[in-house]
């Protein structure tokens, strides 16, 4: 922080104001324009609380986002009746756009970068595809199977990462890493022989979610990995939200017809389903905003257990509040997969520390 400058510190041979003859109170500070830091910090709603508590309110903030926008996919997809998963998905990209460019741009979270390349913009396409693939699949799994299963596929998401690590980049784990996931597969396999919404289009979808959330992050490890090309995950949600709202555009059309007259003729005898999509896209941009702060207060680590312990409660609120049926085989093939996923955790935190040691 800059210092205020002081009549003591510029006209020194006046004894009457020299700081060694007069008390503090008589010293006249000239104020000097605030730096860029200080400025943002009088705005900064958090400066206030206590840095635990500010934690805490963003990791309450994480749960209730992403739990939220899961909720509020499975009522508009399966009980609202809004049966359009591709343009659902689409105003989600819409928002994270319109969101993202407010908050680089103006609250200025983080500082802007820009696409400095061609091969760049296209390797940014690339995952973009993969982006869109993943969500849609996501939500429109949501239409046929419960919440509470579609946690317990997503859970073996380390599972495909594992996979396709190996296969496109010929990357190999310790024994340990592939024996924790014995109990990821082996759990989702038990959770869905006793699955009583058990649909099979809705959980090949839902796999197909899963993989390609995997794939992203490999093929974003493996596309963006020099530092001039390196994004924040901030401004890379900047531009891959609008690529994935115009890739998503033609599909909506083909697939789900006329689906924006059908909105609007819908909001026009029912005003709550603009509540709903606009709620609902709103807190899709909330999760990744979520994302980020955890992350930033906390660590990556921490945000990978909170996503484990997300999965679980997020299935038992969708239970309480959908009143899907559970059975005690299915709640415990969804544990040994948490619990499969923890070991998996755990194993390549030990593999990294023995890589940085050695």
């Amino acid at each position: 922080m800059v210092e205020a400058q002081t009549w003591t510190t510029r006209r020194m041979s006046n004894p009457r104001l020299d700081s060694t003859a007069t008390a503090d109170h008589e010293v006249l500070d000239i104020p000097v324009t605030p730096t860029a830091d200080v400025r943002n910090s009088i705005y900064n709603v958090g400066s206030h609380l206590s840095p635990n508590l500010l934690t805490a309110l963003i990791i309450a903030s994480w749960f209730m986002s992403n739990i939220g926008v899961l909720i509020l996919n499975k009522y508009l997809l399966s009980f609202y009746g809004y049966r359009y998963p591709i343009f659902l998905t689409m105003l989600h990209m819409i928002s994270c756009a319109c969101y993202s460019y407010a908050a680089i741009n103006f609250l200025e979270i983080v500082p802007r970068q820009h696409i400095l390349s061609r091969k760049q913009f296209l390797k940014i396409f690339a995952l973009s595809v993969i982006f869109c693939f993943s969500v849609v699949c996501g939500n429109t799994s949501l239409r046929y199977i419960p919440v509470s299963f579609n946690q317990a596929i997503g859970a073996t998401t380390p599972f495909f990462t594992a996979i396709f690590a190996f296969l496109i980049t010929c990357k190999k784990e310790s024994g340990e890493v592939y024996f924790a996931l014995l109990p990821v597969v082996f759990g989702i396999v038990l959770a869905s022989n006793s699955e009583p919404l058990f649909n099979l289009f809705g959980f090949l979808v839902c796999i197909g979610s899963t993989a390609g959330r995997a794939l992203k992050s490999v093929v974003q490890g493996i596309l963006l990995t020099s530092e001039a090309e390196k994004l924040h995950s901030m401004n890379l949600l900047l531009y891959m939200a609008p690529m994935a709202a115009m890739i998503l555009l033609p599909f909506t059309l083909y697939i789900e017809g006329n689906v924006a007259r059908i909105t609007l003729e819908k909001a026009r005898s029912d005003s709550f389903i603009v509540f709903l999509l606009l709620g609902n896209a709103t807190v899709a941009y909330l999760v990744n905003l979520a994302n980020f702060l955890v992350t930033k207060h906390t660590s990556a680590l921490t945000l990978q257990v909170l996503g484990n312990a997300k999965a679980a409660l997020a299935a038992f609120v969708s239970v309480m509040i959908f009143r899907n049926p559970v059975t005690v085989m299915g709640m415990t093939g969804f544990a040994v997969t948490v619990m499969g996923v923890v070991l998996y955790s755990e194993a390549k935190k030990r593999l990294k520390l023995q890589l940085t040691t050695h």
